[in-house]
Parts: C-alpha cells; sequence; structure tokens
C-alpha cells in the first residue's frame, strides 16, 4: 500500500493527539494528587489546632474549678459577744446556708476561753484561708478579735452585734442561774441561787462587780494584753479603732432587724432572703432568759458610776452611732448608684 504525504500528515496528526490525551491525562492525575495531599496537610493541622484548643480548654476548666468566683471565696467571722442576740442572728444563717449554698461553721474553744493562743490563732486564720471547701462560709464564736493582717494574709469580713452594757450584764448574771428557753432542761452553773441582782449589788458580791461588764471592749479590742484589763483606756480606743477598720458592719441588740437588712443588700451572696426568715420564722427572739428582775434606780445609778460601765458605754453609744451612720447611707439610699466615667484610653 502506498501512504502519500497527505496521508502521513493525517497519521502524524493522530499520533500528537494520542501523546496529548495520555500526558494531559496524567497532568491531571498529577494535580488531582497534588490537591489531595495538600488537603490532607492542611487538615492535619487543623487537627493539631483542635487537640490544642482543647487541652487549652480543659486547663481553663481545671483553673476555673480551683479558682471560684469572687463572690463564692467570701469569708464572715462573727466573733459574737455573748447574750446580746447573737443566736437568733446565726439561726438564720444556718437556715439560709443550703439555699444559698455557703457554710456555717461554729468555732469552739476549750472551756470557753475567749483568747486564742498563738500558735491556735496562726491554725485558725490557715484554716479560714486555705479551706476552700467551706467558702462561701461564715465561722462564728466566742473569741475576740482576730488581726489576719499581723500574719500575713488577706483578712476577711468581721461582723458583731453590741448591747447595751447594764442589759447584757443583767441578762448574763440571770442566764447563768434560770436558763433560757433555748435549752430550758440544761442546768446552768448557778442554778439554785435566786438572789436578785439588786441584793447583789447591794452586798457588793463579786457576781455583780462592774469588772465583769469588761467584754464588749476587749472583744474588739483583740488579743493585747491591754484589751483584757478592765478601765484599760489603750483597749477602748483600739476597740473604736477595730470596729470603724476592721469590721465590715457592727450592729446593735436593739436594732438587729436593720443589722440583717444592712447584710442583705451588702451581700447578697450569702445573705439573701435573711431580712423576710428573720421576721417570718421563730428565729426573732430565739433565747430569752427565763427569769430576769428590773433593776432598781439605786441599783443603775451604783452601777454607772463604775469607770468599767463608764467605758463600755462609750464604746456602745460609739457604735450605735456609727450603725446609724452606715444604716442611713445603706438602707435609705438604695437608689444610689455608682458610674465610671471618662475611662482612658478609651475602650473599643
Amino acid at each position: 500500500m502506498v501512504v502519500t504525504p497527505y496521508v502521513k500528515r493525517i497519521l502524524k496528526f493522530i499520533s500528537l493527539v494520542m501523546s496529548n490525551v495520555k500526558f494531559g491525562y496524567l497532568l491531571t492525575i498529577f494535580v488531582m494528587s497534588s490537591i489531595a495531599i495538600i488537603y490532607q496537610i492542611q487538615i492535619a493541622r487543623l487537627q493539631e489546632k483542635i487537640e490544642f484548643l482543647e487541652i487549652i480548654h480543659n486547663q481553663n476548666e481545671q483553673r476555673s474549678k480551683k479558682q471560684p468566683s469572687p463572690k463564692d471565696n467570701i469569708v464572715v467571722i462573727y466573733n459574737r459577744v455573748p447574750k446580746t442576740g447573737s443566736t437568733s442572728f446565726i439561726g438564720v444563717a444556718y437556715d439560709l446556708c443550703k439555699k444559698n449554698k455557703f457554710h456555717v461553721l461554729h468555732v469552739n474553744i476549750t472551756a470557753n476561753n475567749h483568747v486564742l493562743s498563738l500558735n491556735n490563732q496562726h491554725s485558725f486564720i490557715r484554716n479560714v484561708t486555705d479551706w476552700a471547701e467551706m467558702k462561701p462560709g461564715i465561722y462564728h464564736g466566742h473569741f475576740a478579735f482576730v488581726d489576719f493582717s499581723k500574719f500575713g494574709v488577706s483578712k476577711p469580713l468581721f461582723i458583731n452585734i453590741l448591747r447595751k452594757p447594764l442589759e447584757r450584764f443583767i441578762s448574763y448574771y440571770y442566764f447563768v442561774r434560770y436558763g433560757d428557753n433555748y435549752r430550758p432542761y440544761l442546768v446552768r452553773r448557778k442554778h439554785g441561787n435566786t438572789m436578785s441582782f439588786d441584793e447583789c449589788v447591794e452586798k457588793g458580791l463579786s457576781d455583780c462587780d462592774p469588772n465583769h461588764m469588761w467584754l464588749q471592749i476587749p472583744f474588739l479590742c483583740g488579743h493585747a494584753s491591754n484589751c483584757w484589763k478592765p478601765g484599760n483606756k489603750w483597749a477602748l480606743t483600739e476597740a473604736k479603732k477595730n470596729l470603724v477598720n476592721n469590721y465590715l458592719l457592727v450592729g446593735v441588740t436593739e436594732e438587729i432587724e436593720d443589722f440583717v437588712a444592712i447584710l442583705e443588700q451588702t451581700l447578697p451572696r450569702i445573705f439573701k432572703g435573711a431580712l423576710d426568715h428573720y421576721l417570718t420564722s421563730n428565729k426573732s427572739h430565739l433565747r430569752q432568759t427565763i427569769q430576769k428582775d428590773v433593776p432598781s434606780p439605786a441599783t443603775i445609778k451604783k452601777i454607772q458610776e463604775s469607770p468599767v460601765w463608764q467605758m463600755e458605754n462609750e464604746l456602745y453609744e460609739f457604735a450605735l452611732d456609727q450603725f446609724h451612720f452606715m444604716k442611713k447611707h445603706t438602707l435609705k439610699n438604695k437608689m444610689q448608684n455608682v458610674m465610671y466615667e471618662k475611662i482612658r484610653p478609651k475602650v473599643n
């Protein structure tokens, strides 16, 4: 067969087309493979980023569990003065603790000692500071003010309630003889002694010695030696300074309802619903002394001549004035707002 030049050109064209098709096919396979490899690399990198972000997220969750919000880090210490209505107040806290999710802990000291040894002060402060499982919480007990700053840690929120000194003293005098309606069947240490407070003062006996009124001052003064010396002027000054500088709030027995109201407005994380509960439950009149005689004018006059009564009363009047000041600017000014303006540099 004779192949003409024309046929040769046709065959050559066909061969060229076939070779180009094969090349294009191979090129297509190469490009698709390259794209697939790039995608796999990108997916692998994305997976690594996802795993890294998951690790960071888990670490942040762990930190958030270990570091609760400031609201859940609140610690309140109520170093309650005996016979000031403290049982009624703390009863409200015990009733609300489950609902409001906080803890209440009673600090019981051997032999009802109001002064802690230095090592026990240190242990108590470390417990309060480091016991995260008990935060937020209220610690309460009959002990003197403890200076947390002296041990190099931040101080909690101290609160207290004071009472007119002679009324508190007389209440305690009859309490140790007749008990109260909180535990009426408990025999007190002066059980059987029916001598009235008037008769005790008239005879000048130790049970009604005005020096025994020296309690509210040392409770607010603290653990210095002078705090516990009846009639010490430095102790009175120190108690006043602590009341203003180291106590969130010091109320008075006669106005305990307002004391609860201020705490609810100031610390709702713990005291939300406290006022309503105090008013509607049976907690507002706990622990009333079963028998208590009103002192005669002669007895009152004799007690009020004592320097100890005069100093204790001075602290009470000081506390009352400060409490009224706080009440005026808290309960009577609920609509007050605090705003932040002219912030520089500006936040986008």
